[in-house]
């Protein structure tokens, strides 16, 4: 019995020393919580907006594109409002920043105060586009990045594909038609990543396994007179040049063929004199002069499949999903980039005469 009294004692003091701990650590949950919303940078206003945490994906999707000078992002731009609809999401009319990065922070802005729930984005500065997905992050409103990855900032995707393979694709092309001698490669915005990737990619393999070609650069920022003048210049110092990589076949093809055909330097391939030309962008302008013999090869970078799935992307973090790298169900890869940001890297196939009429190219789909 008196044992008995004892153990019973003991219970209710075990018990209760347990209520007391779980309050504790309930205490210290919530002390934790209260920091962490104190630390957040996201207005509590937009959390039910689907701004990264579970919403339901519904709300309107902005999105902004780089230029519409190139037939390339005119494509993409034809793309948007079709595929933002297949995707179901509720996407507002595209705006263009006008080849303007400050212009296109700007744009975020606008669209932030118009209070769209997510956007879609093809940066033009890798670095200054952290100033754009910052606001967003402020406002709790999920970001993909189109074609060009952040050097910071948080997005929820990248959606672009591998540019490092361009300039290796490139470099292969040019280095099996030319055996020696000079090479150009007319490079796009050294503050994009993308235009540092397809250049060092290219540069270095071209100086790792074709080491008797000479490869002349010419910076252009992806503007199309820049291109002319300078390609000019270095032809009259240069006329023996052998072939070029242009790496954004809607800016800079226009311009080179015209450059070429003023200097009588524009032979059809398999013709003695022709400069072996390798291209980026897929674009039906540039199918068109692969099939004339202007052009050798390009690169076609899926202008339909940057909209499907940003839009899919968008919609998906909208609801607050999350991904990991790995194979995807698309014939692509997610990967994660050196910043951490998660990038699903899309198929881009080489493009020459041999499958140039191929229909399943985005570029024999459009007019």
């Amino acid at each position: 019995m008196t044992g008995t009294t004892k153990g019973t004692k003991g219970t209710k003091r075990t018990k209760r020393s347990r209520a007391g701990a779980l309050r504790a650590a309930a205490l210290v949950g919530c002390a934790a919580l209260a920091l962490s919303a104190c630390g957040s940078t996201k207005d509590t206003a937009a959390g039910a907006g689907g701004g990264g945490g579970g919403g339901d994906g519904k709300g309107k999707v902005g999105v902004i594109l780089p230029l519409l000078t190139s037939p390339f992002w005119q494509s993409y731009n034809d793309y948007v409002p079709k595929m933002a609809k297949s995707e179901g999401v509720d996407a507002l009319k595209t705006v263009n920043s006008n080849s303007d990065p400050s212009q296109q922070i700007t744009d975020i802005n606008n669209q932030l105060n118009q209070g769209v729930k997510g956007l879609v984005v093809a940066p033009l500065d890798s670095a200054a586009i952290a100033a754009g997905l910052d606001q967003a992050e402020r406002k709790g409103v999920p970001v993909v990045a189109v074609d060009v990855a952040p050097e910071k900032g948080k997005v929820a995707m990248v959606v672009r594909a591998n540019n490092v393979a361009y300039g290796e694709k490139a470099c292969a092309y040019l280095g099996k038609q030319v055996t020696s001698g000079k090479v150009v490669q007319i490079m796009g915005d050294l503050a994009s990543v993308n235009g540092r990737e397809r250049s060092k990619a290219f540069r270095d393999c071209v100086k790792q396994k074709y080491p008797k070609l000479k490869v002349l650069e010419i910076p252009a920022k992806w503007e199309s007179d820049t291109a002319a003048s300078k390609l000019d210049t270095l032809l009259n110092a240069n006329p023996d040049i052998k072939g070029i990589y242009l790496q954004a076949g809607g800016v800079y093809l226009a311009p080179t063929l015209q450059t070429l055909k003023s200097k009588g330097l524009l032979k059809k391939a398999g013709t003695a004199g022709h400069i072996t030309i390798v291209s980026n962008d897929g674009i039906p302008q540039e199918f068109d002069a692969i099939r004339k013999g202007q052009i050798d090869a390009t690169v076609s970078q899926p202008a339909d499949a940057y909209a499907k799935y940003g839009m899919y992307y968008i919609k998906a973090a909208m609801r607050g999903k999350t991904f990991k790298p790995g194979p995807t169900d698309h014939d692509s890869e997610i990967v994660k980039l050196p910043s951490g940001i998660l990038e699903d890297q899309l198929p881009a196939p080489l493009v020459t005469k041999d499958n140039v009429d191929d229909p399943k190219l985005w570029g024999n789909t459009v007019k």
